[in-house]
């Protein structure tokens, strides 16, 4: 008798752990999961908030040249777009996994503090944190750009790939740059607001939404950037060009599609069962 009481103690003790995890799929507790999330990251230093951001746009240059590398080696078949856009979802797994800080990532994280909290103290943060870390992407990505276009690590075919890239990327006019950024925006939010339930699931996760971004040619303002300056050190691209014809329709069109259209969407939802709770 002890020895069945005691499996069926384990057995409700399984049940009930398998219950609270089904509820951790709750929208209000994803919301309090990235609400913490966005307080612990508007919480670090300046400086912590500098380095990583810089990390990040060195490292997003892999989803760039990861698509160059296997454009540069893949038969020119119509398949072939497909495949290459695969080579986009490198950076954004070393970024994500890594925990470094990306712009497009706080469109949402950062935001949702903001939301419970609407003093002009937690905006100055959250303006702050946008500001560091926006300014450290564009940095890191200059400075892989600088190496990638100057330093022989090359070959002839990858740069070429590289170049091809960079300029459809920054070629389109800026109507069209800013309306590409939406949907980029509105998937990187989902993908935020999706990992805390993906229970390791979060490798896949990440490569089919940065996919669907290259496959739809999206467009991103940091991966973008180590485009926008690629060819800019090359003297390809002119600083009026490059700053109102991409960068800033880019990266309105991220910060509408993650912030104004999908975190605001997600806030409307769980509005109400958290002003209950308040």
């Amino acid at each position: 008798m002890p020895d069945t009481e005691s499996h069926d103690l384990t057995e409700r003790a399984e049940e009930r752990t398998a219950v609270e995890e089904a509820a951790t799929l709750s929208p209000r507790l994803i919301f309090e999961a990235i609400r913490r999330n966005g307080e612990e990251e508007l919480e670090r230093p300046n400086r912590a908030l500098w380095f990583s951001g810089i990390a990040a746009g060195i490292l997003i240059s892999f989803s760039v040249l990861g698509e160059a590398l296997l454009r540069s080696k893949l038969p020119d078949a119509e398949w072939r777009y497909i495949v290459e856009n695969l080579g986009y979802t490198f950076g954004f797994l070393l970024v994500i996994l890594g925990r470094m800080q990306l712009f497009t990532e706080n469109t949402i994280t950062t935001v949702v503090p903001v939301l419970i909290d609407r003093s002009l103290e937690t905006v100055g943060r959250l303006a702050t944190l946008w500001g560091i870390v926006l300014v450290a992407n564009v940095i890191g990505a200059f400075a892989v750009a600088i190496f990638l276009a100057q330093a022989p690590v090359l070959g002839p075919d990858i740069f070429q790939a590289m170049t091809d890239l960079s300029h459809h990327a920054t070629g389109m006019p800026a109507w069209e740059g800013f309306a590409r950024g939406i949907p980029a925006g509105v998937l990187i939010a989902a993908l935020v607001w999706m990992l805390p339930t993906a229970k390791g699931s979060e490798v896949l996760l990440i490569v089919l939404f940065t996919w669907l971004i290259a496959l739809g040619d999206f467009t991103h303002i940091v991966a973008g950037s180590v485009e926008m300056a690629f060819l800019m050190v090359q003297g390809d691209l002119g600083l009026g060009q490059a700053l109102f014809g991409f960068f800033g329709p880019v990266l309105l069109g991220n910060v509408v599609g993650g912030t104004a259209i999908f975190t605001m969407l997600t806030w409307a939802q769980i509005q109400p069962e958290v002003e209950e709770m308040q």
